[in-house]
């Protein structure tokens, strides 16, 4: 096993990679000492870790709930079903919640945790790929409205993330490639040499390579804490880890929440900011075909944005995101593969270019 700590003084917390981390109750009892805890998991990850997770709490265990799966219930009513067990079980603000799923399940319990009775602990049990490297580290907790995704949240850092390698083994195949688009985007914010490395081992880690799935997660965590620890609300370095995201859930809301899976979108998004950036003169046309190369050929993504959406309607999603300051959308931009910078100033008309350039972006 491996730790690593994401240092924010009084808030840090550290995050443990490894396999078959659930058989060492002594890895979680020092965070949870004589609380009760409530389990919150879906309707898919429940009956394959539930009663292993019960056992890894111990005599803490309580209570669990039961989310219904998929993106489309990231929204208050999830919360309130959470509200609703913890009042009617008269839980206190010692109370321990647990996260044991994907993004979506650890967004909306982060979220529980922040603001039932103005906040209580909680643990990131993260179950995907995605929420591996990514979503379970750093504290962003919310969930999604009609008019735009992760509109309603706050930052709410975890006791811990307990990141247990084996559960990738039952994750089915499309949850296993929409992780890697959150990888990928760690290679093009800030490390060439990864992304490098990335496609020359894409078969194995497509394949489930336990030594090369476990380098991944491992650099993509430390990625993540170096920059959440440098700035952790996000008013700076980083916005960078957004590469992709501004597209990504316009997409999303557009297309209606569930349709694609995050990483999907995301890894559309990120092939239209390479676009941008190649048609504003900031990245290498070559470049730009290699990160379209990346995720569409060596890791089997679709990159063409969905026809049914507008330039119209791209805007008008854009333009509301939680990205968007002064009224200007924030953009995440390329100046080469490795160096991502943030920009509020984009030509209107080169942006319509790409919005309008389906199949042919980056080309």
């Amino acid at each position: 096993m491996n730790s690593l700590n994401v240092e924010l003084g009084e808030r840090s917390y550290p995050i443990f990679i490894g396999s078959n981390l659930f058989d060492d109750r002594k890895l979680i009892s020092p965070f949870l000492g004589k609380s009760r805890v409530v389990v919150i998991t879906n309707s898919v990850v429940g009956p394959l870790y539930l009663e292993t997770v019960k056992g890894f709490l111990g005599f803490n265990y309580d209570s669990s709930i039961i989310l219904p799966d998929g993106e489309e219930h990231k929204n208050l009513d999830s919360v309130g079903l959470i509200y609703d067990h913890l009042l009617r079980g008269k839980y206190d603000r010692k109370t321990i919640l647990i996260a044991l799923g994907g993004g979506v399940v650890g967004d909306i319990v982060g979220f529980a945790a922040a603001t039932f009775q103005r906040g209580i602990r909680f643990v990131q049990i993260p179950t995907t790929l995605l929420a591996l490297v990514d979503s379970s580290v750093g504290g962003k907790t919310g969930v999604n409205h009609s008019l735009g995704k992760n509109m309603i949240g706050s930052f709410h850092q975890p006791q811990c993330v307990v990141a247990d390698m084996a559960v990738l083994g039952t994750l089915p195949d499309r949850e296993v490639k929409a992780g890697f688009a959150e990888v990928i985007k760690y290679g093009l914010i800030g490390n060439v040499n990864f992304f490098d490395w990335l496609g020359k081992h894409s078969k194995a880690l497509l394949d489930l390579n336990h030594d090369y799935l476990s380098e991944t997660v491992q650099i993509c965590c430390e990625a993540k804490a170096n920059i959440v620890s440098a700035d952790e609300k996000e008013s700076g370095s980083r916005a960078l880890l957004n590469l992709g995201h501004t597209f990504g859930h316009a997409i999303e809301t557009a297309s209606g929440y569930g349709k694609f899976l995050h990483g999907e979108a995301v890894a559309i998004g990120m092939v239209m900011a390479a676009d941008l950036s190649k048609r504003l003169g900031l990245l290498d046309s070559a470049e730009a075909k290699r990160i379209r190369h990346m995720l569409e050929i060596d890791f089997g993504f679709s990159v063409t944005p969905p026809v049914d959406i507008s330039e119209t309607r791209y805007l008008e999603l854009m333009s509301s995101d939680k990205k968007v300051e002064e009224g200007r959308i924030r953009f995440i931009l390329l100046k080469a593969i490795g160096t991502a910078f943030i920009e509020h100033q984009v030509n209107e008309d080169i942006l319509r270019e790409t919005l309008t350039s389906g199949s042919q972006l980056c080309m």
